[in-house]
């Protein structure tokens, strides 16, 4: 079994070291953003899973009318919350990346 008693010293990382080994040979990509706030993301959830919530009740009324409230409630969350976290938040949470990305390199100008 052979070991490495001298292992290669570490290729310095300064910006140009790194342009030369992006697949491109372009530019770094700056940072990713900050994510946002508590506010922010609240925010978002709630425009996600209020009208989620309204469409379902709506939809489900005449289906769940003679249904006990928690009973109704367990089949409702059942639907709105992955169908929030996985369709919805993601495409709002981008929409909303978008926008911040925009708005600073607008700023940047």
């Amino acid at each position: 079994m052979d070991t490495v008693l001298n292992p290669a010293p570490a290729a310095a990382t300064t910006p140009a070291t790194i342009a030369e080994h992006t697949p491109t040979g372009g530019p770094v990509p700056a940072a990713p953003a900050a994510p946002a706030s508590i506010h922010v993301r609240a925010a978002i959830t709630w425009l996600a899973i209020f009208p989620l919530v309204a469409v379902g009740m709506m939809a489900a009324a005449p289906l769940m009318e003679n249904w006990h409230p928690v009973f109704r409630a367990m089949a409702l969350t059942m639907v709105v919350v992955p169908t929030a976290v996985y369709v919805v938040l993601p495409r709002l949470f981008a929409v909303h990346g978008y926008l911040v990305r925009r708005r600073s390199t607008r700023a940047g100008r």
